[in-house]
């Protein structure tokens, strides 16, 4: 009879897009943090802010269009201002940083500093755990199986 039982997912608070997102994110952390190259280490933690927001908007959903007329095409920063208030000032932050990654990814000489980089690496980790537990997840945790 016991092999008869197979393992049953624990429930999440969070559906599994939004869970790889978030472990994406971790490894996009880790990822920036052993980079050498400011630019680089700035653009892998601004990547992984960019994961941890949409993992929020994969739980929240997107929020509705205006009925009228069209906003043309918005950034998940200015979606997650939208279906997280919370988190606005986060999104705000992250979006500021948007034409300076673009500039540290086209390898623009002096578009980033290393403390630059650092800070960003630090807030991006941040984030991350804020959003975490505001999903009621423990840091860097995965769905859990029993049996």
């Amino acid at each position: 009879m016991a092999s008869d039982v197979h393992p049953v997912p624990r429930r999440s608070s969070a559906p599994p897009a939004a869970l790889d997102l978030l472990a994406r994110a971790h490894a996009g952390l880790a990822e920036a943090t052993a980079l050498g190259d400011p630019g680089e280490r700035y653009a892998a933690a601004h990547l992984a802010a960019l994961r941890t927001a949409a993992a929020v908007l994969a739980v929240r959903g997107r929020p509705e269009a205006p009925r009228r007329g069209r906003r043309g095409i918005r950034t998940a920063w200015e979606l997650l201002a939208e279906a997280a208030p919370e988190l606005a000032e986060w999104s705000d932050s992250f979006a500021a940083g948007a034409a300076r990654r673009a500039r540290a990814e086209a390898g623009v000489r002096g578009a980033v500093s290393a403390r630059d980089a650092d800070d960003l690496v630090r807030d991006a980790a941040m984030f991350l755990r804020l959003v975490e537990r505001s999903l009621a997840l423990r840091p860097g945790s995965a769905p859990e199986v029993i049996g």
